[in-house]
């Protein structure tokens, strides 16, 4: 079976399009669009190279082409093989959309179409089973971290409106508004420049100001903030522990498909047997 979520969902088909989804589901042509992938990633960054685009620009935009075209035709492919369903996988319609995008017509007001070129490479996030499923986990992440985000966004007021009476007439730069001071504490929260740029300056003026900034850092870098990897991580462990328990029933499909493929081969082969020994008795 293939890692693609539509090759799981979607069974063997006869005839022409059983062949074709034969072929978009096969390893090797997984593993040609992966490569296709990676290498138009890397045409579109030598295209931002005046010196690239001096010696090889034809080429570039010959290799970019060609690229399009084949994710054109693959999607193209699974349109027809998968149809509706095609529609209901949510990596066809991230698929589907980059693309899209790829295919605006290029020109002076497009540029920034033009510029998004470069989110085909965001398509091996799809490809690849394993970075889907660090995508599907902070997904699914994101509800639990309403109530870390909220905790986090009250510390950070109640801090604010504190740093800006405490601190703001004498250091304006840093804490003159709660906007201000809410940027200089999210410097400090990221422990960017934080003793020398900004907390050593006001402990010069204000001695003590080391109890405020002290329980800060402590509660929002190395609480909250911790709190964040503790919940995606869980939902890393969920997500690995979901695929691997897909991946099994695909494969127990699998494997069913080919025990009732094989008895009724054997009870076509019996049937053939019994008729040519009733040709040959006959006779």
């Amino acid at each position: 079976m293939s890692d693609n979520a539509s090759a799981a969902a979607v069974p063997r088909q006869r005839g022409l399009l059983g062949r074709l989804q034969a072929f978009i589901e096969a390893g090797p042509t997984q593993t040609a669009i992966i490569v296709v992938i990676v290498v138009n990633a890397i045409v579109i960054g030598l295209e931002t190279s005046p010196a690239a685009m001096e010696r090889a620009g034809d080429l570039l935009r010959a290799l970019d082409a060609a690229a399009l075209t084949i994710f054109v035709i693959e999607l193209a492919i699974k349109l027809v093989v998968y149809r509706a369903r095609f529609f209901r996988d949510p990596w066809n319609l991230f698929d589907f959309a980059i693309v899209a995008v790829s295919l605006a017509p290029a020109g002076e007001g497009t540029s920034v179409l033009r510029s998004l070129r470069i989110l085909r490479a965001l398509r091996l996030v799809s490809m690849v089973p394993r970075m889907r499923i660090v995508v599907q986990a902070l997904l699914q992440a994101i509800p639990s971290m309403g109530s870390v985000l909220a905790l986090l966004a009250l510390v950070f007021y109640v801090a604010s409106v504190m740093a800006t009476k405490l601190y703001g007439a004498d250091f304006e730069q840093f804490f003159g508004s709660i906007g201000r001071s809410a940027f200089s504490l999210f410097q400090i929260m990221t422990l960017e420049s934080w003793s020398m740029g900004i907390v050593r300056p006001v402990m010069a003026e204000h001695p003590y100001a080391w109890a405020f900034f002290v329980p800060f850092i402590l509660i929002v870098t190395f609480a909250v903030l911790n709190l964040f990897i503790a919940i995606i991580v869980n939902s890393m462990h969920d997500a690995a522990a979901s695929f691997a328990e897909q991946q099994a029933q695909a494969h127990d499909a699998a494997l069913r498909a080919l025990t009732e493929e094989l008895a009724r081969l054997r009870v076509e082969v019996k049937g053939l047997t019994a008729t040519g020994k009733d040709g040959t008795h006959s006779s």
